[in-house]
């Protein structure tokens, strides 16, 4: 993945969702219209932490976050969420 043009701020994150499935696991396809947006994604970028505080995530975690977190950005064709890091529920091993 290419190094993404934004850098955040304070105890910011930029997420990158990832992609919503096209296939239940029975093989059903799902609609666009019917699609729910993914709760999931990849940290691309991170913010220096707030009052010397570092962060826990790091670039390249993969991340669950709550149903409304984030303010979703377009940025070059490309779909990225915004948000702070409280809003990130668990990272994933």
């Amino acid at each position: 993945m290419s190094a993404i043009a934004m850098k955040p701020i304070g105890d910011r994150v930029v997420v990158k969702p990832a992609p919503a499935e096209e296939k239940t696991k029975g093989g059903i396809i799902i609609p666009d219209t019917a699609k729910e947006t993914p709760l999931k994604g990849e940290v691309v970028a991170v913010g220096p932490g707030k009052e010397g505080n570092a962060l826990t995530v790091k670039v390249g975690n993969t991340v669950l976050y709550g149903k409304y977190a984030g303010q979703r950005v377009d940025l070059e064709g490309e779909e990225y969420l915004i948000m702070r890091e409280e809003d990130i529920l668990v990272i994933l091993l």
